[in-house]
């Protein structure tokens, strides 16, 4: 993936981050746990939304189904139709996002919450 700044698709990361902060808003025991647990699930329902990962189960984890709700319908809105953004940038995308809950997780129970929460 292209550093940060030169992303043609830097605005995707905002989608996402727009409905994680609405999940920790709506759900105040949303953990960063949890939300790296949903976004693992969101990897494959995304996938198989696209015809994908047939084999592969999603959870029905309460707290992670808005989560993945929101990444699959982002992109459904997304991927092969704004800027050529094909699935697998997609998926980086929600790695890249993943990761970034792990490391901010090291904080605290809600830590990327209280990290995105001002910016997005």
């Amino acid at each position: 993936m292209k550093d940060l700044n030169d992303d043609e698709h830097l605005d995707v990361f905002q989608n996402i981050e727009v409905g994680l902060k609405k999940q920790y808003e709506l759900n105040p025991d949303l953990t960063d746990t949890v939300c790296i647990f949903a976004l693992d699930n969101a990897k494959v329902a995304v996938k198989k939304q696209f015809g994908y990962a047939k084999n592969e189960r999603v959870t029905d984890h309460p707290l992670a189904k808005g989560i993945i709700d929101w990444c699959v319908w982002v992109g459904t809105e997304r991927v092969g139709i704004v800027n050529n953004l094909t699935l697998q940038e997609y998926l980086n995308r929600i790695e890249k996002i993943r990761r970034s809950v792990i490391r901010h997780s090291e904080y605290g129970a809600r830590s990327y919450y209280e990290f995105i929460k001002d910016f997005v």
